[in-house]
């Protein structure tokens, strides 16, 4: 006599439904929309947008580090929103942009990227002697 139930497979099946009967969930949007960027994703690209956009006029920052921190260290008594270190011996020239403190002074997209073009300029500037009109000549301007 056929047993009427079927054998239990050896491996769990993927569950194609929740205990509701609604399905599973699933992402809300797909990966390569702008909703699933996190904010430090989308802050990092606003740096690099910021940095090509200066490659473009000065090579020679291809040689530099250009890194995104979340907050400065403790032991500041003002916040600033970016750093410039020189180069030394192990390491080459760094500059540090602080999300954070950035993204407390704008509003909306366009003033964080705004903001954050100034502050590169700005310590571009610092690591080169230079003025920040003679780094980017639309400084202050936009």
């Amino acid at each position: 006599m056929d047993s009427p139930v079927p054998p239990h497979p050896s491996e769990p099946r993927p569950r194609r439904r929740d205990r509701h009967g609604r399905g599973m969930r699933g992402p809300v949007a797909p990966p390569q929309v702008p909703l699933s960027a996190s904010r430090a994703d989308s802050f990092r690209d606003l740096v690099q947008d910021s940095v090509e956009r200066l490659e473009r006029r000065w090579p020679q920052l291809a040689e530099v580090d250009f890194v995104v921190l979340d907050v400065p260290g403790t032991g500041e008594e003002t916040v600033p929103l970016g750093n410039a270190l020189s180069a030394e011996k192990e390491r080459p020239a760094q500059i540090v942009i602080y999300r954070r403190p950035v993204e407390i002074r704008t509003k909306n997209r366009d003033e964080r990227a705004l903001l954050v073009h100034e502050v590169v300029v700005e310590q571009v500037a610092e690591l080169l002697g230079l003025a920040p009109e003679s780094v980017d000549p639309r400084y202050g301007q936009e």
